[in-house]
Order: structure tokens, then sequence, then C-alpha cells
């Protein structure tokens, strides 16, 4: 299996022990390099696993911090794998955010994270709490545009 040293490393520092679910889910976002929507996921590896099982690694994969949401204006939620600018470790402290800009391509429909571009900071009127965020720019990703 391809990507197999990295999938071993990113579950054992999420704590998670390793099954074939995890593995075959994360090798896809490591081969794709794109967010991915549970439906995309079950597509590939409905012969090997059964959509709860795919649901419920998904959930587990986001509540330890392995993917995000992505909320793309499209009809489904999909998820990103994680980047290292999401973890903010400080002591025995993890913050997870995601302070950066999604993008998604108008041709191939495919949404990225673009790390390298952080979210502006948003103000939020007296006693209005933001508790999440989602900022993305639509237009052609650099395969289609080319």
């Amino acid at each position: 299996m391809k990507h197999n040293e990295a999938i071993t490393k990113l579950l054992k520092g999420h704590r998670l022990k390793r099954t074939s679910t995890r593995s075959e889910i994360l090798s896809l976002y490591y081969d794709r390099k794109h967010a991915l929507a549970h439906k995309d996921i079950e597509l590939e590896l409905s012969e090997q696993f059964d959509r709860v099982t795919i649901y419920r690694t998904l959930n587990t994969f986001e509540e330890k911090g392995i993917i995000h949401k992505i909320f793309d204006g499209s009809a489904s939620v999909k998820y990103a794998l994680c980047g290292t600018e999401c973890h903010d470790l400080h002591e025995h402290h993890h913050n997870h955010n995601h302070n950066h800009i999604h993008f998604t391509c108008n041709k191939c429909e495919k949404t990225f994270c673009i790390e390298e571009i952080a979210a502006p900071k948003i103000t939020m009127p007296r006693n209005f709490k933001a508790e999440n965020v989602y900022l993305v720019a639509k237009g052609l990703c650099d395969n289609c545009n080319s």
C-alpha cells in the first residue's frame, strides 16, 4: 500500500489503531490531494467497506482532527485531510483550526485547501459569536486552467 509509513505515523500520532478501513480512506486522501465527500469515498471503496463503516471512520477522523469539513456550496459536505497548518501544539493543549481558504474548481468541481492563504479575521458585532467561518474561492484549478 502506498503511503504506508505516513498513514502509520498519522494514526499513531492521533492514538488510533490502524485498521484496513482507516488505512484505505487515508490512502485515498493522500492519492487525491483534494477534499472528498462521503459518496466519493463510498464509490471507491464500496466493495470493501459498507456506507456506515465509512461514515463512522470519517466521524472518528474529524473528531481526532485528521480531517475537517468543507462547505463549498455543493450539495454534499466534503472532508479534507488536515495539514500541519491545522494543528497548533502548545505544551499539552491541542488547538485545531482551519484558518485558510478553500478553493472549488468550477470545471472539475474538486475542492482544495489553500493553506498558504490565511482567511481574513472576521470581527463579529457585539453579542455575536462565530463558531465556524467558511471561506471558499471559486474559479479554475491549476489543472483545469492549463
